[in-house]
């Protein structure tokens, strides 16, 4: 009497939950979670790198665009529209995934899980990292909207100290890989990636990109505790640019 053989049991390919729609709000928030991540963070953390890299030409070059941020028109309503409220509801509910989270890290020690893991605790480290940023440079001490010219200096005196240095670099590296590995998985869940095998390519595009980025943001950070600008002045002067006279032929 011929015996049923069961079916081999399928094996289970790590892959990334999509977004679907039919969970409740919950659908919604995490749309807009992800989404926030790309833009406008993602954004502005590109910007900011970009401007924090005028510090490796000196502090008057680093004074230069302080100043000219902070002179866009609405730049107050810009900062709070695209840059605090967005950092808030994205570090906010990103805590709210991750304790209602499961991870099989330690029964299933696969790259996925670990990937998991790294993620959840880089946005924590950003999170914490942004918000004593933006206090310490943005709201305490010396106002830099208003005194752009002593933006450098109060950077300098504040990586003087070994310990925050530490936390700075410690801070840029999670935030690049925080950033790097949300693009991967926003491609990932949005569709924009469908296979393992397009996931495994963008996964070494987003790793090239995590890594420049890293290296971009820990450049800046050198440029405040290097040699070369030592002991920069407390305040230097800004030029303000303006546009040369028409003159009209006679």
């Amino acid at each position: 009497m011929a015996t049923a053989q069961n079916p081999a049991t399928p094996k289970l390919r790590g892959g990334v939950q999509p977004l679907r729609a039919g969970e409740g709000t919950s659908f919604i928030w995490r749309r807009l979670h992800s989404l926030l991540g790309i833009v406008p963070i993602g954004a502005f953390l590109l910007e900011h790198l970009v401007s924090n890299f005028e510090a490796l030409k000196g502090p008057a070059a680093y004074a230069e665009q302080v100043k000219f941020l902070n002179s866009l028109p609405l730049v107050r309503v810009l900062e709070w529209t695209f840059i605090f409220i967005p950092l808030l509801y994205h570090g906010v509910y990103g805590v709210y995934i991750w304790l209602r989270g499961k991870s099989n890290v330690v029964y299933y020690p696969y790259a996925g899980n670990w990937l998991y893991i790294a993620q959840r605790w880089t946005g924590i480290v950003a999170f914490l990292y942004i918000a004593y940023h933006a206090a310490t440079q943005r709201f305490l001490g010396v106002s830099l909207p208003e005194n752009p010219g002593a933006s450098f200096h109060k950077v300098q005196a504040e990586l003087a100290n070994p310990l925050i240095l530490g936390v700075y670099v410690i801070a840029m590296i999670a935030v690049c890989w925080h950033f790097a590995y949300g693009i991967w998985l926003f491609a990932a869940k949005w569709g924009i990636t469908p296979g393992a095998k397009a996931r495994r390519r963008f996964g070494w595009i987003c790793l090239v990109f995590g890594v420049a980025l890293t290296v971009f943001g820990l450049a800046s950070i050198w440029a405040f505790i290097g040699p070369e600008f030592q002991n920069a002045p407390e305040d230097v002067p800004v030029t303000i640019l303006q546009a040369p006279p028409i003159t009209h032929a006679s």
